[in-house]
């Protein structure tokens, strides 16, 4: 009895360890493309500070077409763009997380 006893108490431990695990690693799940879509926006109306002329001056057709899609849902074809938009304007582009 007391072998079995072991194995179980074992194999509960290992159980509970595992679920330990698997909810850590479950806790913080990856950010959505809309999510880190205006994460990027925000990050670039931040930015005209720095050079930037979102609402104060002329935006490219392609950075207003961007940040349009961004606002109405649409991230895929917005996130590449506004990602290159940082860069030129030498503003770090934020991670995901």
């Amino acid at each position: 009895m007391t072998k079995s006893t072991s194995l179980l108490a074992a194999g509960i431990v290992s159980l509970v360890v595992g679920l330990g695990f698997a909810t850590g690693s479950n806790a913080q799940s990856p950010m959505s493309d809309q999510d880190y879509c205006r994460l990027l926006v925000d990050k670039y109306m931040i930015g005209s500070d720095q050079g930037l002329k979102y609402g104060r001056g002329e935006v490219g057709n392609a950075t207003a077409v961007a940040i349009a899609q961004c606002q109405e849902g649409n991230p895929g074809p917005a996130i590449p763009v506004l990602e290159q938009k940082l860069r030129e304007a030498d503003i770090p582009v934020p991670t995901r997380t």
